[in-house]
């Protein structure tokens, strides 16, 4: 476990090592996620992919490192930058609020499944909403940024439909970063 942790870290700094532009704003939206949210630690969803401890950040890093590999070859004219800030917080909604976490562990003995349950102490808002309500107040996004955030799942949701056949590249993008890393990569990891 200790080296699974260790070898996510070291992804995840170099990750972040790729925003440059905006490093401060973006050092101080990361030090807001990684010390008052659950970003760090939460699982990716309740029961489906990485259904575990620190689920959250690996899929979040699979994610950018997929978006960054795949706009090298379809899009090399959209900064690194911009592709790692969408990666690294399109789910950060999953880390609820500062004191009030999306998830919590199952601990029902005669009920263990799924592992995880949602937080219905939560204001509801969906994650992608959610995500945009938390890096808001600390980091300025392009309207490119917001849309991929937005509608990163794609026609996958009814309420996403509004956006189809406008999408900005960065979104196209990474939804599919998004929809390999969990649908193929991490299913059968």
């Amino acid at each position: 476990m200790a080296d699974r942790i260790d070898e996510l870290m070291k992804r995840y700094k170099a990750l972040k090592e790729k925003v440059v532009v905006r490093r401060k704003e973006f050092g101080e939206l990361m030090d807001f996620v990684e010390n008052e949210t659950s970003y760090m630690t939460c699982p990716a969803s309740t029961h489906y992919h990485l259904c575990t401890e620190h689920g959250l950040l690996e899929h979040s890093i699979n994610v950018a490192e997929n978006l960054l590999k795949i706009k090298s070859i379809l899009a090399p004219d959209i900064a690194d930058e911009s592709c790692v800030v969408v990666a690294l917080m399109h789910d950060l909604g999953k880390a609820g609020v500062p004191g009030k976490p999306q998830y919590f562990k199952n601990t029902d003995v005669e009920r263990p499944w799924p592992p995880y349950r949602f937080n219905k102490n939560l204001v509801y808002m969906s994650v992608p909403v959610r995500s945009l309500y938390l890096i808001g107040a600390k980091f300025p996004l392009t309207e490119e940024e917001a849309q991929a955030i937005v509608y990163h799942d794609g026609q996958y949701v009814e309420d996403n439909r509004s956006v189809a056949t406008r999408e900005e590249p960065l979104t196209l993008l990474l939804q599919y970063a998004d929809n390999w890393s969990g649908f193929v990569q991490e299913e059968n990891a």
